[in-house]
């Protein structure tokens, strides 16, 4: 086991740069599985879910070269339709596996899904779809086994809330499905853009790409001939080194970003009276002559991302009176409160409001706890700020979604380092 030791209070500045999106790599790894070609992935996170994904797909009979940021995947030697607990138990994602498999193959089996403990976060939305598209699925000793020996059918799928992972399994099974599939109240977050795009890119019709209404026409189990790409810079890790800025009060540019994708974070910092100056690729934070207090609601994107959530509570630990924020998407994301308020944070929680009253100057360094990716960051922006030292420990966490989190923040200034336990 590691830990982080972070001694607060130090001047940040100059400039740090965004890794790909681990959330859209991961769906993307998936639909390599749709492929009849080696496939060249660039800019890829160097975190530990991509690890684990990947050896995913090499349990699966596939094959891959990784170099630190990049990785070239061959599928075409898949002969396992089955994905086990063991990898599937320590991340949620694995789950993704399940569309491409089952719509090439006509058969898999994929252990129930673990990851972070946020909340429920149920796969029926992924299974419904599926069985719309033809296939029956059974739930048998924790695994979900799914068949379609025809193939999958186009369908009309219309989830009955917004799911990102839900939508991503279901363009990657339509795109080889027989036949047009519409999938209406479909996520639009940026990474389902980028797959949708790569799917295109490959010879996949697909309208409405960025919408709430997709419509897919399947190539009918045809395999994709996959072209080279880049993964999207990730915009929850520059929401989080944003937050560093805001926190600390100083200049820090947040550089190899889609300022689009950040439009909900942008808006929260400007209300906080920060000014947010924007170009092509990057983001700088100016300091402000007071923090005020925020109020934010998490919803689907483009709203306020519940990745963001916890990064902003540690913020508005440093504003000037009450900041409230509403957790709309996981009932159970606040994990990270009971470390905050061992640091010194003032902080009540009423069901899935939690109101911050803060004040600058009032955080003390001390023993923490990682509970999840989310609240892991949120720590570190706490202890940033901090005064004194602060250890943050079961940074597997941290691990999970943040490439070299200390290399990035000791490079403008803090002071981080990783132990041993």
């Amino acid at each position: 086991m590691e830990y982080l030791k972070i001694i607060g209070g130090k001047d940040i500045s100059g400039s740090v740069e965004i890794s790909g999106a681990k959330n859209a790599a991961l769906p993307l790894i998936a639909c390599t599985i749709l492929g009849k070609n080696e496939i060249t992935i660039g800019n890829l996170p160097n975190v530990v879910d991509i690890n684990t994904f990947l050896k995913l797909i090499k349990n699966l009979g596939g094959d891959f070269v990784k170099d630190k940021n990049s990785v070239k995947i061959s599928t075409s030697t898949i002969n396992n339709t089955k994905a086990t607990y063991d990898i599937v138990k320590t991340m949620r994602a694995s789950i993704l596996v399940l569309g491409p498999i089952l719509a090439r193959f006509g058969h898999c089996e994929v252990s129930l899904p673990g990851g972070c403990a946020i909340g429920q976060r149920p796969v029926d939305l992924h299974l419904k779809a599926l069985e719309q598209m033809g296939a029956k699925i059974e739930i048998l000793h924790g695994y979900i086994r799914a068949t379609a020996p025809e193939g999958l059918k186009g369908a009309k799928i219309v989830f009955d809330k917004v799911t990102v992972g839900g939508t991503e399994n279901t363009v990657m099974a339509a795109a080889l499905a027989y036949g047009t599939t519409t999938i209406i109240n479909a996520a639009k977050e940026p990474e389902i853009v980028q797959l949708c795009e790569v799917l295109a890119n490959s010879g996949v019709k697909i309208e409405g790409i960025g919408t709430s209404k997709i419509i897919i026409e399947g190539t009918g189990q045809k395999l994709l001939d996959i072209k080279p790409f880049d993964v999207i810079p990730d915009r929850i890790e520059a929401g989080t080194y944003m937050c560093a800025a805001a926190i600390m009060n100083q200049k820090l540019k947040i550089d190899k970003v889609i300022p689009l994708h950040l439009e909900a974070v942008i808006s929260k910092l400007e209300e906080m009276n920060f000014e947010v100056l924007q170009d092509e690729n990057s983001v700088t934070i100016m300091p402000t002559t007071e923090i005020k207090p925020v109020n934010i609601i998490t919803t689907e994107y483009p709203g306020f991302p519940t990745d963001m959530q916890a990064q902003f509570m540690a913020l508005a630990t440093q504003a000037n009176g009450t900041s409230t924020i509403d957790e709309r998407l996981f009932e159970n994301r606040f994990m990270h409160v009971s470390e905050l308020l061992r640091l010194g944070a003032d902080i009540h929680l009423n069901g899935n409001i939690a109101t911050i009253n803060g004040k600058r100057g009032t955080l003390n360094g001390t023993d923490v706890m990682a509970t999840d990716l989310r609240a892991s960051s949120a720590l570190v922006l706490a202890a940033l700020v901090a005064s004194g030292e602060t250890n943050i420990h079961r940074i597997y966490h941290l691990d999970r979604g943040y490439e070299n989190l200390e290399g990035k923040l000791s490079l403008i200034g803090a002071d981080v380092k990783r132990f041993a336990e």
